[in-house]
């Protein structure tokens, strides 16, 4: 699971008061969804898929069909399950801020039993899915995800921590080592290399928001990086994983089986705007309005990274090769 996979507010966040400080979130005005599919968080999920399948991309077997839609269906419903478990074990806590006291567990409009049934058929039905569908591997990975986000993240890691989301980032990087199970039944460097880059790209991306939102976690005693060290020294620490994803993001020229060059030459400006957006805001982290371009501009960066890791796989992609020498030719494998 996510979030690389953002939390629960990560799409909320991105509507705030205007002005030239930070101010607390305002509700964001959309179409209210039906409680059961509200607490299942399906705006989070299509990134999530998006890296399986970016995963699926960096692995040199080719995936079918039927393979494909078992992951997909697989993984929507574990990241449903997660998410649904998340939100009945912060349903408190979520009543208490604003913000959130109108979703669908603490207004009332969920009960928590049909909740928590609902959480275990996603879960099981997805096992099964990716079991009977995919192999083992996969489902086991999925499921790790679920477990890493709810257990790791929300349970342990979010009430005690500012680290948090880089320890639990964890549970948004687990999607592309799913995808590579899928594809070849086993876990190569070039999968590994893109669960590294999900996971350098989280806190750049989520503290973006928490700087944001710092007044709502402030409120409800989350211990989050900006408000326990400042808006300074997040703003800093943005810049600096933002440098180390811009970095990390280059290798994907030797993690792709072909199409590298191609890969490597688009991803460029990615990277320039990802870098100008955390450096403006390192140089005013008091400016609401840059703390939110980056956090819409780093959602847009994971798209484009997966975006040009699938085209990376098209025969005139494929065309801009590497010399086979350029690319390591035995690192070890996680098989099922």
């Amino acid at each position: 699971m996510v979030s690389f996979s953002p939390p629960p507010s990560a799409v909320t966040g991105a509507a705030v008061a205007s002005g030239p400080a930070l101010q607390p979130a305002a509700p964001a005005r959309r179409l209210r969804l039906p409680a059961w599919l509200e607490v299942a968080k399906p705006r989070l999920i299509p990134l999530l898929l998006a890296t399986t399948v970016a995963g699926m991309a960096v692995s040199p077997a080719p995936v079918d069909g039927l393979t494909l839609t078992c992951t997909l269906v697989g993984g929507t419903l574990s990241a449903a399950a997660a998410g649904i478990l998340n939100c009945l074990w912060e349903e408190e806590l979520d009543g208490r801020m604003a913000r959130t006291s109108r979703r669908a567990l603490p207004s009332g409009r969920l009960e928590r039993q049909r909740a928590l049934l609902l959480a275990a058929l996603f879960t099981v039905t997805a096992v099964l899915v990716l079991v009977i569908g995919v192999n083992p591997l996969a489902a086991s990975l999925a499921l790790l995800g679920l477990c890493s986000y709810v257990l790791l993240y929300t349970v342990l890691l979010k009430p005690r921590t500012p680290q948090n989301i880089v320890i639990g980032g964890v549970a948004g990087a687990i999607p592309p080592l799913v995808g590579a199970a899928a594809a070849t039944g086993e876990l190569g460097w070039s999968s590994w290399w893109l669960f590294a880059l999900v996971m350098v790209w989280t806190p750049a991306h989520f503290w973006a928001l928490a700087l944001l939102l710092r007044d709502d976690y402030r409120a409800v005693g989350i211990p989050m990086l900006p408000v326990v060290r400042g808006v300074e020294v997040t703003a800093r620490a943005i810049q600096g994983y933002a440098r180390a994803t811009a970095l990390l993001s280059l290798a994907g020229v030797l993690a792709l089986p072909g199409g590298g060059l191609f890969y490597g030459l688009l991803v460029m400006p990615f990277n320039a705007r990802l870098l100008q957006l955390s450096g403006n805001l390192a140089l005013d982290p008091d400016d609401a309005g840059r703390a939110r371009s980056l956090f819409r501009w780093s959602i847009l960066y994971l798209f484009g990274i997966c975006l040009l890791l699938l085209l990376a796989r098209l025969p005139l992609a494929q065309a801009l090769q590497l010399p086979p020498t350029a690319v390591p030719l035995a690192l070890p494998t996680l098989a099922h």
